[in-house]
Formats: C-alpha cells, sequence, structure tokens
C-alpha cells in the first residue's frame, strides 16, 4: 500500500484541496482522487528528507508568537502615511543555528508573513539570515527577535 500511497497526508491534502475548489461531485471525486495519488507519487521522487518533530505542542506557541507579531505589525501606517516619523529601511544579518530544511522553509514562511519583513538570501555555509525590514530602527532587536522568538523554538521542534 505505501508504493501506491507513500506519502499518505500528501495525498489526502491534496484531494481534500480539489474537492474545496471544485465542489463534491463522484466525477471530482474520482479526478481528485487521481491526482492525489500521482501529486503523492511525484512527491516520494523528490526524496524530501525525513521531518522529526521533537515538540509538536510547541507548535502553538510558535503560532501564537507569529500571530501576534502580524497583527502589532504596523506597516499599513507607514505605508499610508498615517505615521508622522520618518522611516528607513534596511538589510539586517542574523547568524542562525538552525540547518534543518523544514525549519528553514518554516522560518522562511513566518518572516516572509510578517507584514514589513522579507527573507533575501540564508548563506548555507555560514549559517547568516540576511532579512529586509521596512522599518528598521534598531538591528540587535531584530537579531534578538528571530533568535530568542523563532530560532528557539523552531529549534525545540525540529531538532
Amino acid at each position: 500500500m505505501t508504493r501506491l500511497v507513500p506519502f499518505p497526508l500528501v495525498s489526502a491534502g491534496l484531494l481534500v484541496l480539489w474537492l474545496l475548489l471544485n465542489g463534491l461531485s463522484v466525477g471530482h471525486i474520482l479526478l481528485g482522487g487521481t491526482v492525489a495519488l500521482v501529486g503523492g507519487l511525484a512527491f516520494a521522487v523528490l526524496e524530501p528528507p525525513k521531518m522529526r518533530l521533537r515538540r509538536p505542542l510547541t507548535v502553538l506557541r510558535l503560532a501564537a508568537f507569529v500571530f501576534a507579531d502580524i497583527v502589532r505589525s504596523n506597516v499599513a501606517r507607514i505605508i499610508l502615511g498615517l505615521q508622522p516619523r520618518r522611516w528607513t529601511s534596511g538589510f539586517v544579518d542574523i547568524p542562525l543555528q538552525l540547518r534543518d530544511p523544514y525549519a528553514l522553509a518554516a522560518l522562511a514562511c513566518i518572516i516572509t508573513s510578517t507584514p514589513g519583513t522579507l527573507w533575501v538570501d540564508f548563506d548555507e555555509a555560514s549559517g547568516t539570515l540576511t532579512i529586509h525590514v521596512l522599518d528598521l530602527v534598531d538591528e540587535t532587536e531584530w537579531v534578538r527577535t528571530i533568535k530568542g522568538r523563532y530560532e528557539r523554538l523552531l529549534l525545540e521542534i525540529f531538532a
């Protein structure tokens, strides 16, 4: 059975997504099932590294931090000119301990989904992450935030 469906969660997710986008009918169940099986087999060809979640409940804490940071972001006020002070954008280099590809992908999603920040580059040899910040006031605060709030929890989850 694992030969036909090597990644059952990926296949199930593809089927659910297909049905959500196209509606529930017999034809779409059959077509979505075919797409799900082919998608799962195609994902197996990529040979992704094994993922190991050490502390799955820490994911909830991380999600709460990310949600709070997104809500607290005041980028809309900056862009619309509602803040009277001048702002300066810039790049910040952050040394990371993370090396797990899934943890790095999660960090990339977190940083890019937070308004006003963007993942620019990751130097694998030195472990240095470069981000762009729309309203850069204090570089050390950004290093402390990324390392303390996100990297620490991602290390707990994926290490």
